[in-house]
């Protein structure tokens, strides 16, 4: 019997007359209406037709209901049927991967948005179906965005008649407005009481959270909140952690103290027993504490809550493209995010919530999450796309559109595997991988494991790999392997149910393109069975991540073919390999290598194996320790497997790389005379006073150049010691401007000497901004200008009779009338022998004493 009074009571009941006249008149619509309110039990109910004025009287309609959550999808299934008084499988099923509850009569289907995805992919007309209904649109979950857009499709060429219902828990709906057509928004209000907000920072410091780690001092904080909570206020708290590593330590620290107080603990989460999942949304005569994921925010509906707790903290998928990382990382939670949060309190009555944050850093929270094709490995998206026909994705109706850098990595991803052609076009392999309901990665080792070891055993490390196993099960995949053989717990379970299924999706037969094709002839029939536990998890975890394929480099640190460090916690078994295949790291922001959380041992043989496509053998030439390094290197990506010398390299890349160790450490490699090093400042000089021809002979000009200048000494050099012995000057002689003519006016322009008065040829010095003239002041006599080169006055150093600095001068004739006073006065007690007249500009010059000179 239907419940009416339950139905009655849900608020959203007030908008279904505005939603019904909105996807009559436009086929589409969103939905706005607060976590709470009814929308994902009541309204599908209404479009089914099994409810409401037209129950019983107008046609049934099939409506299938996209959750994002597996543990959504049931929840919502089981609240309809007991709203309908019936149990689940009747006129209200679920379908989420591994399990499929529906019957004959069902026309409520509800499904995560995964298995949507794929039915779309096998039918595209969605025949028999009259209603979709997106739920939680507004998490922006890479699924959804991806099934709503093929939906688009749809309904644009082949099902005009299809009606679409975009269902969000905010208000923020304009954007999937517009990408419906500009539908109409309807909103619903729910019951809001008022939420009181009490900060509750940490009293000591706490790291902030990266990759997956979160300080233990937080969660201790947030257990203490708890406490607290439950001593001043009435009414069950609801508590957000991040994943279910945090729910588990923090419930540690709850259980036994409460359970001594009549206070449940409950733990929410995706990998929760149905059972537990019944008893949180059932509600309780006692109090509870119910520890939560983002699952609780707008996906169920707790009864009960008048408390929250929110530690602050979110996962989201996030890829490091140059490293080849790809895993959830804990952020900070988001305003959109906390508001939902704080919410739940004051769904049924006032209530209050408890931030684990300072209201200062509640202003620096950004203000939605990021949405997931921003931010995610794209590697499944872009395959779905290449199978709708879309490769680029640019035809599909999306709300942002997937970032160039992620989808060229996607690209790379699937053609290294088989799944897409030269065009991105979707190979009949890639298609199979699709609809394996895997990422591609693990698609590609199911279907190449199966061949090479048999499809139940590649299926069990594939279900491993595909929900990474507890942290209690070790970082050592074989190990973890047969842990879920061995285990009773929920985690096993799950494991088993995901083998069943991968194992029936595949039947190890040789399938396209297998992992040993082209690397040998002939093949077997899936795999003997014989091969060890440790062969088989190295071998799949390598054909699913072939670029994570790591060699040893001591200590426990390994260097993966992809080029990233990777580094293996202190006693693990995996420290002693010579090679291992990476399932999942993560980094540090402050670490200079990924840190380890799950590996397999291999050989060589099978990193070669899984990693073909990067394997390469060249010829290497290159300037290294200040040398020419010529040797023939096979290598597998960064991992260099077997380097010997190269006898003839070619002459072309021992010239480059002569020319990158000139590069490096300079011209300083050639050799430069004396005369070498002045042609290369007179031509410097020229260059920049009087231009035109005159070559630049800067570093950087003449390493443009050396193809003028340097040749043909560096194409017939081949060693260091070659370059030391190409004369510099020489070379640069190549650069004069001979064409012209002006390369003869050298000598005029730029002289090596300067004949002074006294008739000594003096050597000029153009290293500096202007050229410098170093002579004996007793030479300079009789001479009223100052000397200039090119036109530019030279900088005279008048020196005493000894060579020492007397004075510097750029103006000879102000020297001779202020200057030369006192530097005479000065200098010829110093030395009486020399001539030291009163008036310089009218003397004679002379090299020599007094005595010398009148003799002579």
């Amino acid at each position: 019997m239907i419940r009416t009074g339950a139905l009655d009571v849900l608020p959203v009941r007030t908008a279904v007359p505005a939603l019904e006249r909105a996807l009559d008149a436009h086929g589409a619509a969103v939905l706005c209406a607060p976590p709470g309110t009814g929308k994902t039990t009541l309204v599908p109910l209404v479009l089914a037709g099994l409810v409401g004025g037209a129950a019983g009287n107008g046609p049934v309609r099939k409506v299938i209901v996209a959750e994002p959550r597996r543990i959504a999808a049931r929840a919502a299934a089981r609240r309809m049927a007991w709203l309908l008084g019936e149990q689940v499988g009747g006129r209200v099923g679920f379908t989420v991967r591994g399990e499929r509850t529906v019957g004959p009569d069902t026309v409520v289907e509800v499904v995560t948005t995964g298995v949507l995805l794929q039915r779309v992919q096998r039918d595209q007309e969605l025949a028999g179906v009259d209603v979709v209904m997106l739920d939680e649109c507004h998490e922006r979950h890479l699924d959804a965005d991806t099934v709503a857009a093929f939906l688009l499709d749809v309904r644009a060429a082949l099902r005009p008649e299809l009606r679409l219902l975009a269902a969000s828990a905010t208000t923020d709906a304009e954007g999937w407005a517009r990408l419906l057509g500009d539908a109409p928004v309807v909103e619903a209000h729910g019951v809001s009481h008022p939420v009181e907000t009490v900060w509750a920072p940490p009293a000591g410091p706490v790291r902030p959270p990266h990759g997956m780690r979160v300080d233990p001092a937080l969660l201790t904080h947030v257990a203490s909140v708890v406490r607290r909570a439950l001593a001043e206020r009435t009414g069950d708290v609801l508590c957000f952690l991040p994943g279910v590593g945090e729910i588990t330590r923090v419930a540690g620290q709850l259980t036994g103290p409460l359970s001594d107080l009549g206070v449940e603990v409950l733990q929410v989460h995706g990998r929760a027993p149905a059972a537990v999942q019944d008893a949180v949304l059932a509600g309780s005569a006692g109090r509870r504490v119910v520890l939560a994921t983002s699952v609780a925010e707008s996906s169920l509906t707790v009864p009960g809550v008048r408390v929250v707790v929110d530690a602050g903290l979110a996962r989201e998928p996030r890829t490091d493209h140059a490293r080849g990382l790809s895993a959830l990382t804990t952020v900070r939670v988001s305003q959109a995010a906390s508001r939902q949060r704080a919410g739940r309190a004051g769904r049924e009555a006032p209530g209050t919530v408890y931030r684990c944050w300072t209201e200062a850093e509640d202003t620096r929270l950004t203000r939605f999450p990021s949405p997931e094709i921003k931010v995610a490995d794209l590697a499944a998206f872009a395959l779905q796309a290449a199978c709708w026909g879309d490769p680029s994705a640019g035809g599909l109706a999306l709300l942002d559109p997937p970032p160039a850098g992620a989808m060229g990595a996607a690209r790379e991803v699937l053609a290294a595997i088989g799944a897409v052609d030269g065009d991105g076009r979707a190979t009949g392999r890639g298609v199979r991988m699709a609809r394996l309901g895997l990422h591609p990665r693990l698609a590609r080792a199911l279907l190449d494991g199966a061949r090479e070891v048999g499809a139940r055993r590649a299926a069990e490390v594939v279900a491993l790999l595909s929900e990474e196993p507890p942290r209690e099960y070790g970082d050592d995949l074989t190990a973890a392997w047969r842990a879920a053989r061995a285990g009773g717990d929920g985690y096993a379970g799950r494991w088993r149910q995901e083998v069943r299924r991968l194992a029936s999706g595949v039947d190890g037969a040789r399938t396209g393109r297998g992992a040993r094709d082209g690397a040998r002839d002939g093949g077997h029939d899936g795999g003997s069975g014989h091969d060890s536990d440790d062969v088989v998890a190295g071998l799949v975890a390598a054909l699913a991540f072939p670029e994570r394929v790591a060699r040893a480099r001591g200590e426990g640190a390994f260097l993966m073919v992809s080029g990233t460090g990777a580094e293996t916690a202190a006693g693990s078994r995996l420290r002693s390999a010579p090679w291992i295949a990476v399932a999942v790291a993560d980094r540090p922001a402050t670490a200079a290598s990924a840190r380890v959380r799950l590996a397999a041992v291999v050989d060589e043989d099978t990193a070669r194996l899984a990693a073909g496509h990067l394997l390469s053998t060249a010829d290497e030439v290159r300037w290294a320790d200040g040398e020419v390094l010529a040797r023939r290197v096979e290598r597998l990506g960064a991992v260099e497997l077997a380097v010997r010398p190269l006898k003839s390299p070619p002459p072309a890349l021992v010239r480059e790389a002569l020319l990158d160790g000139l590069r490096r450490e300079g011209l300083g490699l050639l050799r430069w005379t004396p005369h070498a090093r002045e042609l290369r400042q007179r031509l410097a000089f020229l260059h920049r006073e009087v231009g035109g021809g005159w070559p630049d002979v800067s570093d950087e000009a003449l390493l443009a150049r050396t193809d003028e200048w340097l040749e043909p000494e560096l194409s017939r050099a081949r060693r260091r010691s070659d370059l030391a012995r190409t004369e510099a000057g020489q070379a640069l002689g190549r650069l004069l401007p001979w064409a012209t003519g002006e390369a003869a006016r050298l000598d005029e322009l730029a002289p090596e000497r300067y004949e002074v008065p006294s008739g000594s040829r003096i050597r000029l010095d153009y290293g500096g901004p202007q050229p410098v003239l170093a002579v004996k002041l007793q030479e300079m006599f009789g001479l009223a200008e100052t000397p200039a080169v090119a036109g530019v006055p030279v900088l005279v150093h008048l020196l005493s009779p000894a060579g020492r600095p007397a004075a510097v001068t750029a103006d000879l004739a102000s020297f001779w009338r202020e200057g030369y006073r006192s530097v005479r006065a000065e200098l010829r007690g110093r030395y009486p022998r020399h001539p030291w007249p009163e008036d310089p500009s009218d003397a004679a010059p002379t090299r020599y004493t007094k005595a010398r000179q009148n003799r002579g």
